[in-house]
């Protein structure tokens, strides 16, 4: 077994969501009937299994390779491509007035899981081009949208992002690239400019996939004020338009790939070292307003960050499925309780069993709370009342850097518990665990470190609202704690003992950390990574309980014993813990402010 697509995990989840009933009503929701999205998710599950997963492995051991000032891809992976693009699976979650499928990100979310569980490196480019996609969408102008979004939107060109350069990382406020009006060449694109500049960590910011690439990049205008406020953003197409309607490919821009950065992982998605202007300036448009281009690159930002967390959830998954299968044929040792005579597969040794729960665990409930945040973005983009609208957006700022750093932690524990498993084995690249690993300890990393997210909640989530919308978020965690106690079911008793408590104490951290945001903000920073540990892991687990309780009603279902189980690991190993993480928020900022240069 290479990569199954875990389906009907997938439907219990949007069924715990209540997503169908939810999305009533609601232009796509109507996708999420069971006849429906089971089809949609088979043929999904096909082309992932099929078409995608057998490129997993030769990608990473053949990688992209720049060859005579072009990007080559990983043999295979131009091929598979298209036959995604002509499948329409690029298309799945935007509006049909763009050339899109229409279905609602709550199913689109299942769709793309399998797209980085089967290919992580593959599933990079679609996730750019979807995040190319909203901003556009919400920034461009209407000229910008005619000619670039449907074609962003089959996956016959893709998408980038362009922010980081050598001196600027985490700080975009330091870039260089500089951005000279071109009047000559203004028209119904917008402003023109002149380009100049290099960026690094340019995912597929060149490749062999698509016909044209269309980067979004920030750059500073002469005389813009100093920092994050003097920048702007800019379309700047890998070939210019042509023909009447412009979206012929014209002449190449100027702009090149310089080389490919060698990676811990990832291998085959060419991560670029992009050149901007070494002719006299690549021709690129102004999108939204001078000076506001962080605040629009904030669209595909969190686009971006949703999608990671996503990718942290995916590869947990493969590496479950992996290391599952492994203990189940691995014969080594006997049992300890004797039973058996000889050695027995590793799954009978009780360590095995409690990494294989504790994978399990995490994934589900990272996948949950990764799900619950798309079926937000969905009633905050399409319902018809405002105050559900309100309500929902609040509730994605909120999840938006839990999701991302969350899952993505999850994504590594769950990648390296994979490694261990499998041993020895484990560590060598021919078993393939190794490598989701590698590929996994990306993504705390890019779309903004983990602690960035940390802070991010902190500062502006909590510390913005004085915690409104997370007192919101916990008053839905108490009501199904209200739903546990109407139940007696015995194996539901450690959700009801330990949920309580946790959500207690996230609340208390979190009134905490919002009366110290501005007051003493180096003492909130310090607790703003155990504070997002808390709260995921308070959210993660509230959702088990919620479809634990489902599960509970459905005593004939072959799912139900292990869904029961893996929400009671979850409330003994990983919920018990987050009362006693309160004092680390609390008091442990101490030590960390203490410490000086000189004491590492």
């Amino acid at each position: 077994m290479d990569y199954t697509a875990p389906i009907d995990e997938m439907l219990f989840v949007l069924e715990t969501l209540e997503a169908p009933q939810a999305l009533a009503g609601i232009p796509g929701g109507e996708h999420l009937d069971g006849e429906t999205a089971h089809a949609v998710l088979d043929a999904a599950g096909v082309f992932a299994s099929g078409e995608l997963a057998p490129l997993n492995h030769s990608g990473d051991k053949a990688g992209a390779k720049l060859e005579n000032g072009v990007v080559r891809t990983a043999p295979g992976f131009a091929e598979a491509y298209k036959r995604f693009v002509d499948g329409g699976w690029n298309a799945v979650p935007f509006a049909e007035a763009h050339g899109g499928q229409g279905l609602p990100w709550a199913l689109a979310v299942a769709v793309t899981e399998m797209w980085q569980s089967a290919n992580l490196a593959f599933g990079l480019c679609p996730l750019l081009s979807h995040g190319a996609v909203e901003l556009l969408a919400t920034h461009g102008t209407a000229e910008q949208r005619r000619i670039y979004v449907p074609k962003l939107v089959s996956g016959a060109w893709s998408g980038t992002m362009n922010l980081t350069e050598p001196q600027a990382g985490s700080d975009v406020g330091a870039i260089k690239t500089r951005a000279v009006a071109d009047p000559a060449n203004d028209g119904a694109l917008g402003k023109a400019y002149r380009i100049t500049g290099n960026k690094i960590f340019i995912t597929y910011g060149d490749h062999d996939m698509a016909d044209n690439i269309v980067h979004m990049v920030l750059a500073r205008t002469p005389g813009a004020p100093a920092g994050s406020k003097g920048i702007s953003l800019f379309l700047v197409p890998k070939f210019l338009p042509a023909g009447a309607d412009g979206t012929a490919l014209g002449a190449k821009n100027d702009l090149r790939c310089v080389s490919l950065e060698h990676k811990l992982g990832i291998s085959a998605a060419p991560t670029c070292v992009m050149a901007f202007g070494d002719d006299g300036g690549a021709l690129g448009w102004l999108i939204g307003e001078e000076n506001r281009g962080l605040e629009c690159m904030f669209i595909m930002m969190n686009n971006a960050r949703l999608s990671v967390g996503l990718q942290g959830v995916a590869i947990a998954e493969r590496a479950y499925q992996k290391a599952a299968a492994y203990a189940k044929t691995r014969v080594q040792s006997r049992a300890l309780s004797g039973k058996a005579p000889g050695a027995v597969a590793i799954v009978e040794h009780p360590d095995v069993r409690r990494m294989l729960l504790d994978m399990k665990a995490r994934l589900d409930a990272a996948r949950a709370l990764t799900y619950a945040a798309h079926l937000s973005l969905d009633l905050a983009a399409k319902s018809p009342d405002a105050a559900t609208r309100a309500y929902h957006q609040a509730r994605v700022d909120l999840l938006t850097p839990v999701v991302k750093a969350w899952s993505t932690d999850i994504g590594v524990t769950v990648a390296s518990l994979g490694v261990q498993i499998h041993g020895g084995m484990g560590f060598i690249e021919e078993t393939g665990a190794a490598q989701y690993y590698r590929d996994a300890r990306i993504t705390p990393i890019y779309e903004g470190t983990n602690g960035i997210q940390a802070n991010d909640l902190v500062f502006r989530k909590i510390g913005r609202d004085g915690g409104a919308a997370l007192k919101t978020f916990l008053g839905e965690i108490a009501a199904i704690e209200r739903d546990l106690a109407a139940t007696s079911h015995a194996d539901l008793a450690r959700l009801r003992e330990m949920l309580p408590p946790a959500r207690e104490a996230v609340a208390a951290a979190g009134e905490f950390l919002a009366g110290l945001a501005k007051a003493s903000p180096d003492t909130a920073a310090a607790g703003a990574v155990p504070f997002l540990d808390m709260l995921g892991t308070l959210a993660g687990g509230a959702l088990l309980a919620k479809s634990a309780i489902l599960a509970a009603k459905r005593p004939a279902d072959p799912h139900t014993r292990r869904r029961l189980l893996v929400a009671r690991h979850f409330a003994d190993h990983l919920l018990s813990k987050v009362p006693g993480a309160l004092h680390g928020v609390r008091d442990g900022a101490a030590s960390v402010l203490a410490a000086q240069a000189a004491d590492f």
